[in-house]
């Protein structure tokens, strides 16, 4: 018997500008390499997409060598993965259809494209309604923000998630720069929102199919509790928990 593999389409933000401070910004290269190789490693299908397809900025200081974690090492030496990322399809012509689930990094960038972006809504609502699972860590979970039930209510209403904290967003110094706290967002449209015992140590929080990641370092458990659930729906297992956090040790 021919066991399908998994396909996972991964959402990057194509947005580059910190605001109006001149300062550059996009996706974090962490957040992205990691659960990338997680994937990878893993036998799935991946295929990369944008709002403005082609090549998404990379959050220049997710590259400073401070940042650099075996993930993105193993990036820069991936000539394959970085001429693929330069390439990322149009997020408009992607289908739910022809994916067993959907992940989306972080960066500041997805604050300012994708909580808005008609093509992101429509794509996880789709999601959601076909019971595939949805994964976003960092401040990717924005994303979520304007996405309603199959039921009309806010998706993430009455559901644990995760996300780069208020903290954690003071500790960046970037408070009066971000469009809006993600904490708050996530609190404000009724999610129960927690954290980690630390700021930037890993914590994982996975809701029915909703998987959520607080942080850079939590992209890879993110991505891990990921492949859990879709080799398990693989194998025919088809119940998920209703709420596991997943620490540093995951």
């Amino acid at each position: 018997m021919t066991t399908k593999v998994p396909s996972v389409l991964i959402v990057l933000t194509s947005h580059a500008a910190m605001g109006t401070t001149g300062q550059r910004t996009g996706f974090w290269l962490e957040e992205f390499a990691a659960p990338y190789y997680e994937l990878s490693d893993a036998g799935f299908d991946i295929v990369l997409a944008s709002p403005l397809g082609g090549q998404p900025p990379i959050d220049p200081t997710s590259d400073n060598p401070s940042n650099q974690t075996t993930a993105t090492e193993r990036f820069h030496a991936d000539v394959a993965l970085q001429s693929t990322l330069g390439r990322t399809m149009v997020l408009e012509d992607m289908a739910e259809s022809d994916f067993d689930a959907v992940f989306f990094p972080g960066g500041h960038g997805p604050l300012w494209d994708l909580p808005d972006n008609a093509h992101s809504i429509a794509l996880i609502e789709s999601f959601a309604a076909s019971k595939k699972p949805i994964a976003a860590v960092c401040h990717a979970p924005i994303a979520l923000k304007n996405v309603h039930s199959p039921s009309g209510t806010w998706m993430i209403e009455g559901r644990n998630v995760t996300g780069f904290s208020n903290s954690e967003e003071a500790a960046a110094g970037l408070t009066d720069i971000v469009p809006e706290l993600l904490e708050d967002m996530l609190i404000g449209r009724g999610a129960h929102y927690s954290s980690g015992p630390s700021d930037f140590a890993p914590y994982v929080v996975v809701d029915g199919l909703l998987i959520t990641g607080q942080n850079p370092a939590s992209s890879a458990p993110a991505a891990r509790a990921l492949i859990e659930m879709l080799e398990q729906r693989r194998d025919g297992v088809e119940e998920t928990p209703a709420m596991i956090t997943k620490g540093a040790s995951s």
